[in-house]
């Protein structure tokens, strides 16, 4: 069983697919999901993104780097949001960011974050890696860098890699488990490039779940075979 984890989460999963917003049954699965993998006693540090709130295409009148400094400050409005509903839940948890100076946001600092997740607390990282150009995806794969993460579990909506989009092709294969080098080599789509080259480079393993599916998230931390291991060879 996974010890600590990193769970990276698009803002949809609060909304739903193609939905603005929060959706009162959809933050009520993920927590009932949270409460799942704390009583196996799993510290858990959570990286949300802010498609529920803006999407790149909305912001393609604006520069870059204010429409990536837009989506930062969207996922602290969802970090701060579901830490809200964990406590709510009776789920201890804290937002920490470099970015954003409020009271309810605490600042980075390596030693008191660790001190938290030991103490079983849900740590959720806001504004991603706090610089444009960067995808949620790459900041997942530093926090698992940064607090010595066993696994990076990406939670989507489909329940692992194919070999092609099985939107497109009814018949394309689930491939279980590949390494980083073979993945990059046969192009698989599985999170952005400088994202998926840190991963490799920290050789930090990565398991894509269904995240839709009860119970897949547990599974996953018990090391059962679910959707798909990358690992580093």
């Amino acid at each position: 069983m996974y010890r600590r984890v990193v769970l990276k989460l698009s803002g949809e999963i609060l909304s739903g697919e193609g939905k603005k917003g929060f959706d009162e049954k959809k933050i009520g699965y993920l927590i009932d999901e949270i409460k799942k993998v704390r009583k196996v006693g799993t510290q858990l540090i959570l990286v949300i993104g802010a498609g529920n709130l803006f999407r790149g295409k909305q912001l393609k009148n604006i520069d870059d780097c204010t429409a990536d400094s837009i989506g930062m400050l969207g996922t602290t409005i969802n970090a701060l949001y579901l830490k809200s509903e964990f406590n709510r839940a009776d789920i201890p948890a804290v937002v920490v960011s470099s970015q954003v100076n409020m009271p309810a946001i605490k600042s980075f600092e390596y030693d008191k974050i660790d001190n938290e997740l030991t103490e079983g607390k849900i740590t959720i990282f806001a504004g991603g890696t706090t610089l444009p150009f960067f995808t949620t995806d790459t900041a997942a794969i530093i926090r698992a860098a940064e607090f010595r993460a066993d696994v990076v579990i990406k939670g989507t909506k489909v329940d692992g890699i194919y070999e092609t989009d099985p939107r497109i092709d009814p018949s394309a294969e689930k491939i279980s488990k590949v390494s980083f080098k073979e993945a990059i080599g046969r192009d698989l789509k599985i999170m952005d490039r400088e994202a998926f080259s840190l991963c490799w480079r920290k050789k930090i393993p990565l398991v894509i779940i269904n995240f839709f599916k009860s119970d897949n998230l547990l599974r996953a931390i018990k090391q059962e075979e679910i959707g798909t291991l990358v690992i580093p060879e």
